[in-house]
């Protein structure tokens, strides 16, 4: 029997989810919450004003509407625990609980992490404190909120007075967060390689090149995603 899914989210991320989902004879029809243009009206494929941010109201919109699966690609939403919840409440939803999603949420949880179990990655160092943020010695540096808005508020700064413009806008002007994280800046090429895994099998799909600048020639600051494309020829 076919089922209704859910998708949560708003962004090219769910319209793609959705455009792929819809294709599925296992698949009914596509609830996309709250959706964007592309996902309206669209055959098997309509947005839904849910409020996502209840989690009771989102649960008991899946019940009404007899969804079968949630697929829940907003992360502010996965940090706040909304997979923990749906499935307390007997949903079936794909998505990393909130503890695990603090690998993408919480950049000193994920670099902390990385360090603990010997796996690469650039030098840094956390900071509550903007003045001593701005002593940091690395040569070139990449400056994070540590939150939910960590992966957006991202800066790629070239010199140290750059970068204390930055800490500033995160840990004053703008109030991303009480904490940032300062990196060594890496050269060379990024590629995301990302998986499928029930926490015992894993699933690779193909390396993919995102383009986070928003100018040409990687120039202008860093954006959440200009493009990107698939198969790699790198690697």
């Amino acid at each position: 029997m076919a089922d209704r899914v859910l998708v949560i989210g708003s962004g090219g991320r769910e319209h793609a989810l959705a455009w792929k989902l819809a294709q599925s004879p296992h698949v009914k029809h596509v609830f996309v919450a709250p959706g964007n243009a592309g996902t309206a009206d669209n055959r098997k494929i309509s947005n839904s004003a849910v409020l996502v941010s209840n989690h009771t109201i989102v649960t008991q919109f899946c019940k009404d509407h007899n969804i079968g699966l949630v697929l829940v690609g907003q992360e502010g939403l996965l940090a706040a625990g909304i997979v923990d919840d749906l499935r307390a409440a007997g949903v079936r939803c794909f998505g990393p609980s909130a503890k695990a999603a603090q690998l993408a949420s919480n950049t000193c949880f994920a670099k902390a992490f990385l360090d603990r179990h010997g796996i690469p990655t650039a030098r840094w160092k956390a900071f509550t404190n903007p003045q001593e943020a701005c002593s940091t010695d690395f040569p070139a540096r990449v400056v994070r909120a540590r939150g939910p808005a960590a992966r957006k508020e991202v800066t790629i700064a070239a010199s140290k007075e750059e970068a204390c413009r930055a800490v500033q806008e995160i840990m004053q002007d703008r109030m991303f967060g009480e904490m940032v994280v300062i990196e060594e800046l890496l050269q060379g090429e990024e590629l995301s390689c990302l998986c499928f895994t029930d926490g015992v099998t894993v699933a690779s799909m193909p390396p993919a090149q995102a383009h986070k600048r928003l100018l040409d020639g990687d120039q202008g600051p860093n954006t959440g995603g200009m493009g990107a494309y698939c198969p790699v020829p790198q690697v």
